[in-house]
């Protein structure tokens, strides 16, 4: 399922696609804000997002054998609900 599946799904509750459509997008939007802000996002019934930060860590380049520092970069956890997982 991706997004227009979504948009799609929640139009058959409102007025329009279109309506449902900003309504997705706007969804979407403010959980990345919060995710940004370093927030954890809980949808009832579905799962939670959390972000965190993945820690430095030196790699080798598998191409030449040198080693990389590879720095450290933000992520999103997800963390299905049980009711999901059942």
């Amino acid at each position: 399922m991706n997004k227009k599946d979504i948009e799609n799904e929640v139009a058959r509750f409102l007025i329009d696609r279109k309506e449902a459509a900003q309504a997705v997008k706007k969804t979407f939007e403010i959980m990345a804000a919060a995710l940004k802000n370093g927030e954890r996002v809980t949808v009832s019934g579905f799962g939670t997002f959390v972000p965190r930060i993945n820690d430095a860590r030196r790699r080798r380049h598998p191409a030449t054998g040198e080693i990389i520092a590879v720095p450290p970069k933000k992520a999103v956890r997800f963390k299905a609900s049980k009711n999901l997982t059942e």
